[in-house]
């Protein structure tokens, strides 16, 4: 005789809100800004202007590499990065 054993499964999203999150407001934006100001953190201010100015998503945000927005001590004013979701260039000012 073959025993079965049961698991009761609950899922991982039960009671909590999942789904499309609201855009951030202007002043959640600054907010973030000056935070990444005060704690002297440039590189994830650049990143943060970078991803708001050109409203790339995450995935795309972090396959960047520094060869693709500049070329040697020169910040390119601006770079063209192919999404992933969507195939489609989207041509960005770096501002860095």
């Amino acid at each position: 005789m073959k025993a079965i054993a049961v698991v009761s499964h609950e899922p991982w999203n039960k009671g909590k809100l999942v789904g499309q999150k609201a855009p951030l407001r202007i002043r959640n934006i600054w907010a973030i800004r000056v935070r990444l100001q005060l704690a002297e953190k440039p590189r994830d201010l650049a990143l943060f202007d970078l991803a708001i100015d050109s409203k790339l998503r995450a995935c795309d945000l972090t396959r960047l590499r520094v060869r693709d927005i500049a070329h040697g001590e020169h910040v390119l004013p601006r770079a063209i990065v192919i999404q992933l979701k969507t195939h489609r260039p989207v041509q960005s000012a770096s501002g860095l």
